[in-house]
């Protein structure tokens, strides 16, 4: 709880601060490993991310993800396939179906809001313990904000699946740019479930190549503490966004 009200202070400190510095152009946005940035799809361009996570030994997290323009930036549809693979036992996961608002679109160093909503599928396997069961909802409320060569991003959302889960995740991140396609980061979440609270730091860089086809890879360490125990994992991101309107 300490570390959750640390990071809520912060966030909202750092959100009300004036703009420090001239805003600075920024030629990776959109592409966080655990902190929803504020910012959609422009029009006519797609993008794949992959991640893939190790926790240790034979224990990993990995999802797919596809973004589109619906037809501009104001819209946003994508989805999300999740697959783990825990000991013997591995597949697919529960989907997501997600839509986004952008509300604010953070021109010019001003703040970026981009409201989400989820909807979670049955498509894992519950017996396996690859997925809930039943469908669910997730709401996320992203927000970003630029200070010259530093980005801030804040996260606050919920995930109900009735019956199984009603959990709270509270995030921030502070993306500070090195030069204009390399970025270092610094990530935290919280999540509250009935049972089952967790804080998660992770720091990490991004590095991308391209413009109107661009190509991004990240590597990070995210720590997450549970109650009294901790666990180091190792994350890797890969982004490749290109113009679909030139492919027919």
């Amino acid at each position: 709880m300490t570390r959750l009200i640390a990071l809520t202070t912060w966030l909202v400190g750092a959100t009300a601060l004036p703009v420090a510095a001239q805003p600075q152009e920024w030629r990776i946005l959109d592409n966080s490993f655990l902190v929803e940035e504020a910012f959609n799809q422009e029009r006519g361009v797609f993008q794949n991310i992959l991640t893939w996570t190790r926790v240790r030994s034979r224990e990993w997290v990995g999802t797919f993800t596809q973004e589109w323009p619906v037809p501009g930036t104001r819209h946003q549809f994508s989805y999300t396939i999740p697959f783990s693979q825990v000991g013997d036992v591995g597949g697919f996961d529960d989907c997501f179906v997600n839509y986004r608002i952008q509300i604010l679109g953070g021109e010019n160093g001003a703040l970026a809001l981009a409201p989400r909503i989820s909807v979670t599928l049955p498509t894992g396997s519950a017996t396996k313990q690859l997925g809930a069961g039943k469908a669910g909802l997730q709401v996320n409320i992203p927000a970003s904000r630029q200070f010259g060569s530093l980005y801030v991003h804040g996260n606050g959302g919920i995930t109900w699946i009735p019956d199984i889960q009603n959990m709270v995740t509270v995030a921030g991140s502070g993306i500070w740019q090195a030069t204009p396609m390399f970025h270092l980061m610094l990530e935290a979440v919280a999540q509250m479930a009935q049972d089952d609270d967790s804080f998660t730091l992770s720091p990490g860089f991004r590095r991308g190549w391209g413009d109107e086809k661009q190509f991004v890879i990240g590597l990070a360490l995210p720590v997450t503490w549970s109650g009294a125990r901790s666990e180091t994992a190792f994350l890797t991101y890969l982004s490749y966004e290109l113009p679909f309107r030139k492919l027919h």
